[in-house]
């Protein structure tokens, strides 16, 4: 692939190597009742499992122990709605340097705790893009720390693109895959990975309808910003990067729009059907197909579960909702 992209296959690979031993090789699964249902082949690349429950844990550990020592002894800075927070804490912790987190004040419980499972207290901020970079800016000046994007940095996107990489080791012979788009850094590995080894795969995005920035910024041509910040698919509300853009803008085959009732009936599916723990961004692939059911029937279909983080809370709720339909 020539493009003159933020990362390439090379990369990709190099950051396999980096993060080998820091990070999961994460099962790929199939489950016969979803195969049956959808009248697909489905296999799910489950980040679910991957450590802090999330992809983002490649990303970060990527990024960190790419470090220069004198960057590395100012510690790292991010903001992120709580797997990429989690992430890089983790990651610094490895590395056995200092983490700073910033979240937006309405992110998951579960996310939040994770942060302070690995002895970082987060500085929290609204939930827009601009009081996220502020909040870490003043950081930034009062600590040196290196500032980590949760996807606009090629060595996040590098990182994550490895995700991809280990599922097409595994199952070589895929029509499609289908993964999340928030910022677009998984979605950019992933693009960059599956379309340099396969040029006539399908790649395709799937993105919630009250967080439909990416959407609509392939049909403006500039990056668009979210207009609302509510969908329970919290891990996909951010905006594209400069760096993420370019890559989606080129290479994704379609981005799929899902609403809030398909993403909740995809994230029952997935834990009572394919008995895989998805939190509502994980689901939203999986939501896409069922969507689409007859536009994917007979094809095989890589799905990256991009996170297992379900907030007990938002499972309830879900239960509750699909129990009154």
């Amino acid at each position: 692939m020539t493009r003159d992209f933020a990362i390439t296959l090379t990369t990709i690979r190099d950051a396999a190597k980096r993060i080998r031993g820091h990070v999961v090789r994460t099962p790929v699964v199939q489950s016969l009742v979803v195969d049956k249902t959808l009248g697909t082949e489905i296999f799910f690349k489950c980040e679910n499992q991957q450590h802090v429950g999330a992809f983002k844990s490649r990303g970060a550990c990527n990024a960190v122990f790419c470090l220069t020592e004198d960057e590395a002894a100012a510690g790292v800075i991010a903001h992120s709605s709580g797997n990429h927070a989690a992430a890089l804490a983790r990651a610094a912790q490895l590395r056995g340097i200092a983490a700073h987190i910033v979240m937006p004040h309405d992110s998951a419980t579960v996310k939040i705790d994770a942060v302070r499972g690995y002895g970082v207290e987060p500085r929290f901020c609204e939930p827009d893009s601009d009081s996220r970079q502020a909040a870490a800016d003043k950081v930034i000046a009062a600590t040196g720390a290196t500032f980590i994007h949760p996807f606009n940095d090629e060595r996040v996107i590098a990182g994550q693109g490895t995700a991809a990489l280990e599922l097409l080791e595994e199952v070589p012979d895929l029509d499609a895959v289908i993964v999340p788009v928030g910022g677009g850094g998984l979605l950019s590995g992933t693009l960059v990975a599956a379309k340099s080894l396969n040029p006539n795969i399908k790649v395709f995005a799937a993105e919630p309808a009250w967080a439909d920035d990416a959407f609509r910024s392939l049909q403006s041509g500039i990056i668009e910003s979210p207009v609302r910040h509510d969908t329970i698919a919290d891990g996909l509300r951010t905006c594209l990067g400069t760096l993420t853009f370019p890559i989606v803008r080129e290479l994704v085959d379609e981005i799929l729009l899902i609403n809030e009732e398909e993403i909740g009936a995809a994230t029952l599916a997935m834990m009572f059907q394919a008995k895989v723990v998805a939190e509502p961004s994980g689901a939203v692939p999986l939501a896409a197909v069922m969507r689409n059911k007859e536009r994917f029937s007979g094809q095989r279909i890589g799905i990256v579960v991009s996170g297992g983080n379900l907030d007990p809370s938002t499972l309830q709720r879900l239960i509750a909702s699909g129990d009154s339909n």
